[in-house]
């Protein structure tokens, strides 16, 4: 008589169960090759030319307010120029 074979034997482990390690798994590692898709330049986004997101908008918006640059917000952005812009801004106050 066979005995029926248990999840743990019939599946791969989840990674989920792996300890955590403390890196933030959605940041670039330092260890990244050049070449790695970690990192993407916004023009080389697939998705670069939809309209910018809503998070993105918002984010821009006040960036812009706080650094008295209202120009630098304009709602026909796209997702590609508003992460470039955003990322200026944060630069420029330090962040």
């Amino acid at each position: 008589m066979s005995s029926n074979p248990s999840a743990r034997d019939t599946h791969s482990r989840n990674p989920q169960d792996a300890p955590f390690t403390g890196e933030n798994p959605k940041m670039p590692s330092e260890n990244a090759p050049p070449n790695s898709n970690q990192i993407k330049d916004p023009d080389d986004w697939v998705s670069g030319g939809e309209p910018m997101t809503g998070a993105q908008a918002s984010y821009l918006k006040t960036l812009s307010e706080e650094a008295h640059e209202p120009e630098a917000f304009d709602p026909k952005l796209d997702k590609a120029e508003a992460s470039k812009r955003i990322d200026a801004l944060k630069e420029k106050a330090g962040l």
